[in-house]
């Protein structure tokens, strides 16, 4: 995983073609502006989606993880916390489904690392990456959220 600063990101990792097309979305003048939805970037490679909702408490989070694609997960708007943890750390509790690139599971509590992230940050998370998003910083809160997939696999 990495978190940065979207200013940042160029001084701080040489990115893959995949991710340097990302943070290229990302630079975008209109992006507060997208209405929510899928936005091709480069075919089923690289495409990003854009979504609004409220973060919520959550006491035991639920992780998710992906195999074929790695996520780019930046806001746009308000603060989230998204929870980490290596992948092996995840107890499977909903079986993988290759059509979504999506598995579910929990980690346990004190096996986690929180991640915040504010307007302007993102986070890359990779299919070694367990992660539970749309987690309140604090409080639940309005976000506007912007997460890319790459391509690792097709």
């Amino acid at each position: 995983m990495i978190a940065a600063d979207l200013k940042d990101t160029a001084e701080q990792a040489a990115p893959a073609p995949g991710i340097a097309q990302a943070l290229a979305f990302l630079r975008r003048e209109d992006l507060l502006s997208l209405p929510d939805g899928k936005y091709e970037i480069d075919g089923e490679r690289v495409f990003a989606l854009v979504q609004r909702y409220a973060t919520a408490a959550a006491a035991v989070p639920k992780f998710e993880c992906h195999r074929k694609y790695l996520d780019v997960q930046y806001i746009a708007e308000g603060t989230e916390t998204i929870g980490w943890a290596p992948l092996g750390r995840m107890k499977v509790t909903e079986a993988y489904d290759a059509g979504k690139d999506l598995c579910f599971g929990c980690v346990a509590a004190g096996e986690w690392s929180p991640v915040v992230l504010r307007v302007g940050q993102l986070a890359i998370l990779y299919p070694e990456d367990a992660h539970a998003p749309k987690l309140a910083a604090g409080v639940p809160g309005a976000v506007m959220k912007i997460v890319i997939k790459v391509a690792v696999q097709l």
